[in-house]
């Protein structure tokens, strides 16, 4: 489905490492999206061109943006078709991954896809502001990552409790960033984190992206996340 010397081209423009057998299975993820999205809405990108670039590059760009340790933990919050954490977990494969969406045709999705792919992942149903509160899943993993429409204020408060102390939640977020982290700075702290950088990207054709990567510097407090009621009714705004 997916034209393989176009992803070997854009994944060289990137200095990503290209292999027919990365290729071979993104060209089966390729194929198992557009095929679901027939039965449910995962993605309004359906051109073989446009999952190459929007998708799996995209989603890629994570690699480039910070350092993931060997056999680092990580957990994709509302992952929906498993964007950003299933392409990276097929580019490095030791990575141990968390797929979390409160959506069960979407989990139901994941967990073909995973399984079809040969990829080790938990696929777990749950809305992330409760299953945050759950010890197994609090403060346990090396890095965090969410590509989601929510503004940085809510889903620092979605995702930080999530991150051991020392890591990292790295945001996938519109390349004009700027307005909406500064609002964001309170919500991160109160989290527990800092920032540590904003990093840019450009795939040209109009595929555009900023990572904001925040470190978690202590432990989040207990009354957090709320529920996403509250969060709507009070938000995190410094003073």
């Amino acid at each position: 489905m997916i034209d393989c010397a176009y992803l070997k081209e854009v994944m060289s423009s990137q200095e990503l490492d290209y292999s027919e057998d990365l290729a071979d299975r993104l060209d089966l993820y390729a194929r198992l999206l557009v095929e679901w999205n027939e039965k449910i809405n995962l993605t309004a990108i359906t051109d073989p061109a446009g999952i190459v670039l929007k998708h799996f590059m995209d989603s890629l760009l994570l690699t480039k943006a910070v350092e993931i340790p060997q056999n680092a933990s990580l957990i994709d919050i509302g992952t929906g078709a498993g964007f950003p954490s299933v392409p990276v977990r097929l580019y490095r494969p030791d990575i141990r991954l968390v797929l979390l969406d409160s959506l069960n045709k979407r989990i139901n999705f994941l967990s073909t896809l995973t399984q079809e792919l040969g990829v080790q992942a938990e696929c777990r149903h749950g809305r992330a502001e409760e299953v945050g509160r759950e010890p197994e899943y609090r403060e346990q993993f090396d890095f965090a990552t969410a590509r989601a429409v929510t503004n940085l204020r809510d889903l620092s408060e979605y995702c930080l409790p999530y991150v051991k102390v020392g890591g990292c939640f790295a945001a996938l977020k519109g390349y004009d960033v700027e307005e909406e982290w500064k609002e964001a700075q309170f919500a991160i702290s109160q989290m527990g984190g800092k920032t540590e950088d904003i990093r840019k990207f450009d795939l040209g054709e109009e595929a555009r992206r900023a990572i904001v990567l925040i470190k978690k510097v202590r432990p989040t407090p207990a009354k957090y996340p709320r529920p996403a009621a509250k969060m709507k009714k009070s938000p995190l705004i410094g003073r």
